[in-house]
């Protein structure tokens, strides 16, 4: 019983974990197996009570009073057992079976022991990275660790129960590293809120985990959560973090003050509650973003977590410190599966070196961290990616021309041997050159100097944009994953890549297609340790996405080549049917516009039970940093475009409001010659329509990992859609 688990002993042997392994015969005939792993816990003397301030030394004798470092928790052995547990669960105190197969059958281990792993070998080095007035600080992992543990302390104190939730609403990753950490130390469970949420969201998320305590950390934040409070019949604190309460109030505490009542908790109860600790039970809830109804809870057991990140990074050529420090500069929000694995699970199992961005990232100062940071391995968004691309051409169309010239003679140059020798160590002189003179001073330019992977992931990536980056000698490598399986289940990298493919499965998971149609194109259903609890307080949805044998049915349509690559081509949903019955993919149709016609940022095509197919189109405009809204002005890139179709547009404006021929006319032309490409008449775009704003996260239409809401497009241009086929009845 939970209760009873709570109350045992540092030194106490854990109890049964159970495992589902996978027989050779396949998951098919998936034999339950239950495992009595026994770990050993060290007793460990209280801690000094005082923290160590940022970048203030610590010696290896004050670590080692606080916690010895001689062993490792570990698995001492296993041995068979008749109980058994359910593959799946949506009680957040629930534990289920691992899906261990033979071609990577790790001992389980729990979070804690994955810092602790790297804390007897990385406790000197340089664990994290942040600016205060404008100079870098850093601490090592042994502050790190002690930091999360004296938080620990505090968030049992505030009354953090067991299996309950930890949400944070912070605007950057800084906000909440160490305090992750420290939640699942005290036994909670890690859950984020997008700082974009409406205080109803806030509402509907804080009520389903139940939450005990809330992190905020601007009075913005503080001020929701104030509102909805007395809704929150389980909310016992709210914390604030970078901006302290305007003034005192019941139950409000400052980061500060939760660490002094932590100082008042001896080290033995945390201990306790730590040792408590089973790899099969829930520590991190990641909320979906909710485009198709309400946001499920989504449950990331200790093994996911662990698990993930020793095999899906190596999988992905993360380098261990001891062979080389990775260096990363974390700037999304860590309520993202993407870039929590990637900022704070992975980096705590290889020893990484994570630097945090200003909180205005996204709006502009990230281009300066990159250059200031230097990060050996970078993950991006494609949107991210995209507004990288779109600067190097504005900043390229203003350059003299010989500049202008050499850029493009070596981008032509390396994009030509990238395509045709992709694998290749061997370049052409040419290639060799181009790189020396120009290209290896953009990646200077941009940050990237030292930067030897880049990945892209939460959303498919446009030729257009692969290819740009390859005639940098950039390579994109894309990952496939949802969060129900703990951020990436296939991943590409430099010796696993086949372009426009999402990789091969990492070793340990598995792929297979159901329903495939005549082109071997099926629904993508994955397997494996990564494969998440279930939905929290959703027992329906779960059996909607996991089917007896454990398998996760996707949503989203793909194709396997003959090597096992992995091509995403759509999803269940967003599969356009039309009145005459035809099945329309729309995202290459969507790549094919946006490919041809450089001015446009989003195009989303309609037709769904329609008698033709039709499309909204919207411009690039330049991004008002303050409020994160598009604003009126074109991008440069969409300026040339003008010029270079004769019109002296340079407004959305003045294109939409006075419907300029000359810009109307060019992209009429380059929808006819996606048309003529296009594999049947039912597949082609018959009318279209250029929208006033551009898409935003401000403005409902893309979500916060910058992903197209097609149901929210459709209710919100409603009546822009209807007039399309109003006319076609007169």
């Amino acid at each position: 019983m939970p209760e009873m688990l709570l109350l045992r002993s540092a030194g106490s042997v854990l109890r049964t974990v159970f495992l589902s392994r996978l027989p050779p015969g396949g998951p098919g005939c998936v034999r339950k197996l239950s495992l009595n792993l026994q770990y050993q816990q060290e007793v460990r003397p209280s801690v000094t009570n005082s923290c160590p301030s940022d970048g203030q030394a610590l010696s290896k004798e004050s670590l080692g009073r606080a916690l010895p470092l001689s062993s490792l928790e570990k698995a001492r052995g296993a041995q068979l057992d008749r109980s058994e547990e359910p593959l799946w669960t949506t009680r957040a105190d629930g534990r289920v079976h691992l899906r261990v197969h033979t071609t990577c059958p790790q001992p389980p281990y729990t979070v804690h022991q994955m810092f602790h792993e790297s804390l007897d070998k990385y406790r000197d080095l340089r664990a994290l990275g942040f600016k205060r007035q404008g100079v870098w600080e850093h601490i090592s992992y042994s502050q790190y660790y002690l930091l999360a543990r004296r938080t620990a302390k505090g968030f049992l104190k505030l009354g953090l129960e067991r299996a309950t939730a930890w949400p944070s609403l912070a605007s950057t990753p800084r906000s909440g590293s160490s305090r992750r950490w420290a939640t699942v130390f005290a036994g909670g469970i890690v859950t984020g809120i997008y700082t974009t949420s409406s205080p109803e969201a806030c509402q509907y998320i804080a009520h389903d985990c139940r939450a005990n305590i809330i992190v905020v950390d601007t009075q913005k934040q503080l001020e929701k959560i104030l509102k909805i409070w007395k809704n929150l019949p389980h909310l016992k604190a709210v914390v604030t973090y970078r901006e302290a309460p305007a003034r005192k109030m019941a139950r409000v505490y400052t980061m500060d003050e939760v660490m002094g009542l932590g100082d008042e908790l001896p080290e033995e109860t945390l201990d306790a509650v730590i040792s408590a600790q089973q790899p099969n039970q829930c520590c991190v809830l990641i909320y979906t973003s909710g485009t198709t109804g309400s946001p499920k809870g989504v449950m990331l057991s200790q093994d996911n977590i662990t698990w993930t990140a020793r095999h899906c990074s190596r999988a992905g050529g993360v380098q261990a410190a001891e062979v080389q420090q990775e260096v990363v500069v974390s700037y999304l929000p860590l309520s993202h599966v993407a870039a929590q694995m990637y900022d704070l699970w992975i980096g705590i199992q290889w020893g990484a070196h994570i630097c945090f961005a200003e909180p205005d990232a996204l709006q502009g100062s990230l281009a300066n961290t990159l250059r200031e940071v230097e990060p050996t391995s970078h993950l991006g968004v494609p949107r991210v990616w995209e507004k990288i691309m779109e600067r190097i051409r504005e900043v390229g169309a203003g350059s003299g021309f010989i500049r202008r010239q050499m850029l493009l003679w070596a981008m032509s140059v390396t994009l030509e041997q990238n395509v045709t020798c992709p694998s290749s160590d061997l370049k052409s002189f040419k290639a060799r050159l181009a790189d020396y003179l120009v290209l290896a001073k953009v990646r200077q330019a941009l940050g990237f100097a030292r930067c030897q992977k880049h990945f892209y992931g939460a959303a498919p990536l446009t030729t257009e944009t692969q290819q740009f980056f390859l005639a940098l000698n950039i390579h994109l490598y894309g990952g496939y994953g949802l969060s129900e399986t703990s951020g990436p289940h296939c991943i590409s990298s430099l010796s696993n890549y086949r372009p426009g493919s999402s990789g091969k499965a990492v070793p340990g998971c598995l792929v297979k297609l159901v329903n495939e149609d005549a082109e071997g194109v099926g629904e993508i259903c994955l397997w494996g340790r990564n494969i998440f609890m279930g939905y929290l307080n959703m027992e329906d949805k779960t059996t909607e996405a996991i089917d007896a044998e454990g398998w996760l049915h996707t949503g989203d349509t793909g194709r396997l080549d003959e090597d096992g690559f992995l091509f995403v081509t759509g999803r269940l949903k967003e599969i356009i049917i039309t009145a005459g019955g035809e099945n329309v993919p729309p995202v290459p149709i969507e790549d094919a516009v946006k490919m041809e016609l450089p001015i446009v940022s989003n195009a989303m095509l309609i037709g769904d039970q329609r008698k033709f197919l039709s499309m909204l189109l919207t411009l690039k405009c330049t991004l008002d940093p303050d409020a994160c809204h598009p604003t009126d002005h074109l991008t440069e890139q969409a300026v040339e475009f003008c010029r270079r179709v004769g019109s002296s547009a340079t407004t959305m404006s003045e294109i939409v409001g006075r419907r300029d021929e000359a810009v109307y006319r060019a992209i009429e032309e380059g929808i006819q010659r996606v048309n003529r490409k296009a594999a049947a008449q039912p597949y082609h775009i018959q009318k279209w329509a250029i929208l006033q704003k551009d898409f935003s996260v401000a403005g409902g239409e893309l979500g916060p990992t910058l992903k197209l809401r097609r149901f929210t497009v459709l209710d919100k241009y409603k009546d822009v859609i209807d007039s399309f086929y109003q006319e076609q009845k007169k």
